[in-house]
């Protein structure tokens, strides 16, 4: 793990304290749009692990952001309810102060993160050992059945989904889960696990006949992936306070994949800035709002035609030190 790299988080965490502190100052739809291309991040990101990085085509990350936003619930919400109700008087009064609030939120996190991580090792496990078109058909019918499950699930709402959830989501939240995501996988993939992934996806075979265990990188890209998509999930259903099941359905995982394709796959930076770039364009197209996802196909039609390696692929040469 570089030094530099750890330097550059702890100075990060600092900014987005210091910026947190003015945070309520900003206008509400800046705000609001800050906290989306946040969001977002998080999501491109972390898909970019599976597909950039380990080469796996997954359409079901729009899933594990599904299991974080519900599950994260069962905290804010359900335990929530139970401690505030508590006639224990000091738990309650914990449980109702800002101190208590903001811990049951990372816990809320951490239980929609890990609670999609081991959903895609559930997934993982059997599943890839496949390549290619039917590993995508397979993730595309996971997040199927995840969003057709929550809609039948009474107790999250049924297919009217939940409505009212705390507004836990602030600029600090999302900004420092940025900023430990982009910590945790850049180590990752800096490191010598980074180098099986690479391997994984730039050749399965010459990879297992050198000793590389494909399926196990894959899996590892799997939970860890779904992990960062889960806690996205929960910041997301915490900030919009409503959640429903079509909002997770086949066009979240495919606006994903778009932001991850169009920033290069495997460019850490180039996907950065195509989540940005994707979350804003919306905002300039809203008196045509029912094409844009025509104009985001023929965005991939052209992009594959004209710059396979993607719009925002681009690499930093680096001068060697005498």
């Amino acid at each position: 793990m570089p030094p530099r790299r750890h330097f550059l988080f702890l100075l990060s965490l600092g900014l987005v304290a210091g910026i947190a502190c003015f945070s309520s100052g900003f206008d509400p739809y800046y705000l609001d749009l800050l906290i989306m291309v946040g969001v977002n991040i998080i999501l491109a990101v972390s898909l970019n692990l599976i597909s950039g990085h380990t080469g796996q085509f997954s359409l079901g990350h729009a899933g594990f952001m599904a299991i974080g936003a519900y599950l994260s619930t069962l905290v804010t919400v359900f335990w929530s309810d139970s401690l505030l109700a508590s006639a224990n008087e000091k738990l309650a009064g914990f449980a109702a102060s800002p101190w208590g609030q903001n811990l049951l939120f990372l816990l809320a996190l951490l239980t929609g993160g890990l609670c999609a991580a081991f959903a895609g090792l559930v997934v993982g496990g059997p599943s890839l050992r496949l390549r290619g078109d039917y590993l995508a058909l397979v993730t595309l019918g996971f997040g199927e059945i995840v969003r057709v499950t929550f809609q039948n699930t009474e107790t999250f709402g049924g297919a009217l989904g939940m409505y009212g959830l705390p507004d836990h989501t602030s600029f600090f939240w999302v900004y420092a889960t940025v900023a430990c995501t982009l910590f945790v996988i850049g180590n990752l993939t800096d490191s010598t696990w980074g180098r099986g992934f690479a391997a994984t996806r730039d050749d399965e075979i010459a990879a297992a006949s050198i000793g590389i265990n494909p399926t196990r990188y894959k899996i590892i890209a799997f939970v860890v992936g779904a992990f960062f998509a889960g806690v996205a999930g929960a910041l997301f259903a915490h900030f919009k306070m409503t959640i429903v099941p079509t909002g997770f359905d086949f066009t979240r995982s495919i606006e994903i994949v778009v932001m991850v394709i169009l920033g290069g796959m495997g460019n850490t930076r180039g996907v950065i800035l195509a989540a940005i770039l994707l979350t804003l364009l919306p905002e300039f197209l809203r008196p045509i709002a029912q094409y844009r996802m025509v104009l985001y196909a023929l965005l991939l039609i052209v992009l594959m035609i004209l710059r396979p390696q993607g719009l925002f692929n681009f690499r930093f040469s680096r001068k060697k030190s005498a």
